[in-house]
């Protein structure tokens, strides 16, 4: 079995209006043909195990990862008492797009093709963005995911999306049937047999890394590293 490889991630700054910016973490794996923008969920950052995880599978099928805060250190102190941004869907969309817009004038990034991996709240994020760029993301993928909070952005959506839910979590797991209903894109909707929502019990966060790997690397161009050793 080949030993994983550990490709260097680089500390990047989104600019936002007002003078602001998001802290994100940027990985290229050399010959890379796509990037995944991860939106991570609720009360979550770029640091979340989980997301951090995921994007090292992805990195080793050779796509390159943004992991990013989608709100600013100052908004994520206030959202702690608060709960101020953590479900406001639209404002994390918007910083999304704007994760999106800057790869596309950053020079490294610029001719990779685009997917979003979105957790919790952030994959109702991932897809109304999504929704906003038709032409631009190639695919979504969702774990244990809010489609719901969509809205009806998610008639819209075009891009391939692919749902992950927890067989154990049966309220997310019941919203999201609903969701996949309302899709009209290339969907997919996987239940993982005794996971629960953060798919903490043994094997399962691997079985996420490798459906959502598969699934992105099929939609990005690169299914040649989607079945690494």
């Amino acid at each position: 079995m080949a030993t994983p490889q550990n490709f260097p991630s680089k500390a990047v700054y989104i600019p936002l209006e007002n003078l602001v910016a998001l802290e994100g973490d940027l990985c290229v794996p050399p010959g890379a043909e796509g990037v995944v923008l991860f939106a991570h969920g609720s009360g979550s950052s770029r640091h979340s195990p989980r997301n951090r995880y995921i994007a090292q599978e992805l990195q080793q099928a050779g796509l390159a990862t943004l992991l990013f805060d989608l709100l600013t250190p100052e908004e994520e102190q206030l959202d702690e008492y608060t709960r101020r941004y953590r479900f406001d869907i639209g404002l994390l969309a918007d910083r999304l797009v704007a994760s999106s817009d800057w790869l596309v004038h950053n020079a490294l990034t610029r001719p990779l093709a685009q997917a979003f991996f979105g957790a919790s709240t952030g994959a109702a994020a991932a897809l109304l963005a999504a929704a906003r760029l038709p032409t631009r993301v190639r695919a979504v993928v969702s774990r244990g995911g809010r489609p719901d909070l969509a809205g009806q952005a998610l008639e819209k959506v075009r891009a391939p999306t692919l749902l992950i839910v927890g067989g154990w979590d049966e309220e997310v797991l019941r919203l999201n049937q609903q969701a996949f209903e309302r899709l009209s894109c290339e969907k997919k909707l996987v239940v993982v047999p005794g996971a629960t929502h953060l798919f903490e019990e043994p094997g399962k966060l691997q079985e996420v890394a490798r459906l959502a790997r598969d699934w992105l690397a099929r939609y990005l161009g690169t299914e040649k590293g989607a079945h690494h050793a």
